[in-house]
């Protein structure tokens, strides 16, 4: 089996590196069933691809064997990223005939990773994906690793990824931060939830950290007030139960004073700016309960933000 070398950009930065091991805790919090996810966007450039190819390098570093499957078979990215010499051979020859599953499956230079890469351009590209051969195909792949991490083309430009949730356990939707529109979001989710997989949650990408600082609000804010509270009223004299309650009671009269002084209002923008007022919604609740989103909030859970420059 031929070794593919790859570089992936989450070794030397602290922060990326932490941003993937919480991605990939969630995908291992999943189910011992969730087994297949695949991977998608609403459009090109959300940098899809860049963290599917990230988290499945986690995965095995992480002590699992993973199979990784580029089934953007319409622009694959990847063969010209990690320059991949010419004549390899990708999952459009296998699933043409061209040639056997063991010859498209190729060892990389991390330990327990390896990846069939997406080949040639075909002329049908989505009837490829829906034959019986794929699906037995990775029906073959769960049995021999312990996960299979699937790039699959953006949902919003063409139906490959439906096609392919077929097969899936799991689907995580890739979103660029201040790129798509909110709008734009929602529909590409409800695309998807139409094919009945399991939706794991989004992974915001391309945020940049530096600008809204987010951990430091969040944390600072939420444990400050959360556990300065607690502690605060806490006394020898009263038992911890109803010095938390007296907190408790008491963060929530300062809410509700907060709350009819100043009105909410509901704000549009892009995908980015509504999920950084959530977390700050999130950030502000000092009962620690996250609130149910409303209507035009993102429907689903950030499992990652990710500054990819």
């Amino acid at each position: 089996m031929q070794t593919i070398n790859i570089e992936t950009n989450q070794h030397d930065d602290y922060q990326v590196r932490e941003s993937y091991r919480n991605l990939r805790t969630n995908i291992f919090l999943s189910g011992k069933d969730t087994k297949v996810v695949m991977f998608t966007s609403c459009g090109p450039n959300e940098g899809k691809s860049t963290v599917t190819m990230n988290l499945a390098s986690s995965i095995a570093d992480g002590g699992k064997r993973v199979l990784f499957i580029d089934c953007d078979l319409r622009k694959s990215v990847l063969v010209g990223r990690y320059r991949v010499k010419k004549g390899v051979k990708g999952l459009t020859h296998f699933l043409s005939g061209q040639n056997t599953l063991e010859e498209v499956i190729y060892q990389t230079n991390v330990p327990d990773m390896d990846v069939i890469l997406a080949g040639p351009v075909p002329p049908n590209p989505s009837e490829l994906l829906d034959s019986p051969l794929f699906k037995e195909t990775v029906r073959q792949m769960r049995e021999k690793y312990d996960y299979v991490i699937i790039d699959t083309p953006p949902l919003g430009s063409v139906i490959d990824a439906a096609i392919v949730a077929q097969v899936c356990d799991g689907a995580v939707l890739v979103i660029a931060a201040n790129q798509v529109s909110y709008k734009f979001a929602q529909n590409v989710m409800g695309q998807l939830k139409k094919t009945k997989i399991k939706i794991i949650g989004s992974v915001l990408n391309k945020v940049d950290l530096s600008e809204n600082g987010y951990y430091g609000r969040y944390y600072g804010k939420y444990y400050g007030k959360y556990y300065g509270s607690y502690y605060g009223h806490y006394n020898s004299e009263e038992s911890p139960d109803k010095s938390f309650e007296k907190a408790r009671n008491a963060s929530l009269a300062r809410k509700n004073t907060n709350n009819a002084s100043k009105p909410v209002k509901r704000q549009a923008g892009s995908v980015g700016e509504v999920a950084a007022r959530k977390k700050a919604n999130v950030a502000g609740n000092n009962t620690g309960v996250r609130k149910k989103p409303s209507a035009d909030e993102f429907d689903g859970d950030f499992l990652m933000d990710y500054d990819e420059k």
